[in-house]
């Protein structure tokens, strides 16, 4: 990680990243722990059929345009670096370079698992754990930053593994470009009108950040590909206007849309962000918010998962019977 500065390498380290080439990593997931172990499994097991124990969460860019402030990760921008700094790559690693690397980092990651794996579950999990059979390109930063995202899905999906790719929708030509497109396409929705959206994401370039999101949007309803909207609903800072949420909702018509509740984790916890443990809706109120913006989009509540705090809406029978990931046709 030559071009990372080593300040924030080592934080990173710290926190459990491992690096791959000079802008990628990976991390292992509390649920992926937790599927080896033989414990509660992640929300998109639940949703779409992800096996947690299967699954890397992964980047292949660290950098970030935004510094939103529910995010857990740290921003670097809040330890006196700029993002400028992290993204001034010049020579961007190969993709098959990358996905042979993280899958590499994930086995070293999962291989601590080999000692406990006590029981018929844990040891046939461990050994699922060494064939990744999904990736969810979300770990830190802004992965669509990478210019050679198209190939990097490609690469996975010949693999037979299945991708997920959150975008923050500040880059729609980077959309339109993706071909092959992932197996799901995220856009984190975290606002309901421009003058939330700006305190909530905070963005570092200047420019049209909310005209870019909502093209963003438009797009998303062309995409032949299983698209998503996921909300990090915080009290007291984007937890309103559910008539907002709902007309963004319309304009993007996604098969689903993830109601999520802010955790108080992380950098989240830094004093500059003005958070606390009261930002933190109960799954109770993830529910009823989740409820009312069905009743306002049309949208069919169909799952729900406490331990994470969110709440799946389908946008119709289809996406709802359609939910689970064929893997037989990942390609």
């Amino acid at each position: 990680m030559a071009q990372l500065p080593a300040v924030l390498e080592e934080r990173m380290k710290k926190q459990g990243y491992h690096f791959v080439g000079k802008h990628s990593a990976v991390k292992i997931c509390e649920y992926t722990a937790n599927g080896l172990r033989g414990g509660t499994l992640c929300y998109k097991y639940s949703f779409y059929g992800i096996r947690s124990w299967q699954c890397m969460q992964a980047t292949p860019a660290i950098g970030c345009d935004l510094a939103c402030k529910f995010c857990w990760r740290l921003i670097p921008e809040e330890v006196g670096l700029k993002w400028n700094e992290l993204n001034a790559i010049e020579n961007w690693d190969d993709p098959e370079q990358i996905i042979e690397g993280m899958i590499k980092e994930q086995r070293r990651i999962v291989s601590g698992f080999k000692a406990t794996a006590d029981s018929e579950l844990r040891q046939r999990r461990w050994e699922e754990a060494n064939r990744p059979a999904h990736v969810a390109l979300s770990l830190t930063g802004e992965p669509m930053f990478y210019p050679k995202m198209s190939a990097l899905l490609e690469g996975f999906h010949r693999r037979g593994i299945s991708t997920f790719l959150v975008h923050n929708g500040t880059l729609p030509e980077a959309i339109l470009k993706l071909n092959p497109l992932p197996t799901q396409l995220y856009i984190s929705l975290q606002a309901p009108d421009e003058e939330t959206y700006n305190e909530v994401v905070r963005p570092k370039i200047k420019g049209d950040s909310w005209g870019r999101f909502r093209r963003s949007l438009e797009i998303l309803k062309t995409l032949d590909t299983r698209t998503v909207l996921r909300m990090t609903l915080v009290k007291g800072l984007n937890m309103k206007n559910p008539e907002g949420y709902a007309a963004l909702i319309k304009t993007a018509m996604p098969n689903y849309v993830e109601v999520k509740g802010f955790s108080f984790i992380g950098g989240a916890r830094s004093d500059v962000r003005g958070l606390s443990m009261s930002s933190m809706p109960n799954h109770d109120e993830i529910k009823a918010f989740a409820k009312e913006l069905a009743a306002l989009t049309g949208y069919i509540e169909t799952a729900e998962h406490m331990p994470s705090r969110v709440v799946l809406l389908c946008r119709d029978e289809e996406s709802k019977r359609n939910r689970m990931i064929d893997f037989s046709k990942i390609k």
